[in-house]
């Protein structure tokens, strides 16, 4: 059993583990970073209210609790990267070809192995209360649901791997990322990841909604504004939901 640096509570299913948490968090203050990992999800939850398909017992479903009331509201979007970039760094020690695609999927080529649900409170402002849910795909061998294109980090490597090793490093990442936040190392996670984004090099095709459009990845600001540039010089800038990557290849294939 793997010995964790933050306190981790299992529970066999629930309907989302940020609701779990957030239930709990009425209840009592847990402390900070808190995990609640569950073997599945009856209503697991994406982003744009978009459900996440899970095998039972094959993945890591998890939600952490933290308390960034340093963190201005306007600048929530670093709790984003910071998570983020911790997944995908840990999941670089396993093989090649991960990015983060804007805001914060975690991708492997075309392939998406990686979600992440952020949910803040505030007060005044301040981030009173975060919840960051969490589905990474480990040992899941075959996905059914209309989602395009899922893989998991068996497929990728070819083995089974071990979950509650990569949830201590995750959390460990998190812890490390988190505290360089705190110190207003801004620049350096800013830094990481943009170095980490999906199609951070190159033209690429996009779609608002006037329609599809040639750009490329110029930033993303402090506050998540995504600003591309077009095939003319333009600059774009776009908040969450508001412009979608079209695909440029069957992501179908390994």
């Amino acid at each position: 059993m793997t010995n964790f640096n933050a306190p981790v509570f299992h529970v066999t299913e629930t309907d989302s583990t940020n609701n779990y948490l957030n239930v709990l968090s009425l209840k009592e203050n847990p402390e900070e970073f808190t995990v609640i990992t569950a073997d599945f999800q009856t209503a697991g939850k994406g982003q744009r209210g978009k459900g996440w398909e899970s095998e039972a017992g094959k993945n890591l479903l998890f939600s952490m609790v933290m308390y960034p009331a340093f963190l201005k509201p306007r600048k929530q979007f670093l709790l984003s990267q910071t998570i983020a970039l911790a997944i995908k760094e840990e999941l670089d020690t396993f093989s090649g070809g991960f990015s983060i695609k804007w805001p914060n999927d975690i991708y492997w080529r075309e392939k998406k192995i990686c979600g992440i649900l952020i949910e803040n409170e505030l007060l005044g402002d301040a981030i009173k209360k975060s919840v960051a849910g969490i589905g990474i795909n480990i040992n899941q061998e075959q996905f059914h649901s209309s989602a395009p294109n899922p893989v998991s980090l068996r497929q990728i490597t070819g083995k089974p791997q071990r979950k509650d090793y990569i949830l201590g490093h995750v959390i460990d990442r998190i812890m490390e990322n988190y505290t360089l936040l705190k110190e207003g190392k801004t620049e350096l996670l800013t830094e990481r990841y943009h170095n980490a984004l999906y199609r951070k090099e190159g033209m690429y095709p996009y779609r608002d909604n006037s329609g599809d459009f040639m750009a490329r990845i110029v930033c993303v600001r402090p506050e998540g504004t995504l600003m591309l540039k077009d095939e003319k010089g333009n600059e774009r800038g776009y908040a969450f939901k508001e412009v979608q990557y079209v695909p440029v290849h069957p992501a179908n294939t390994f």
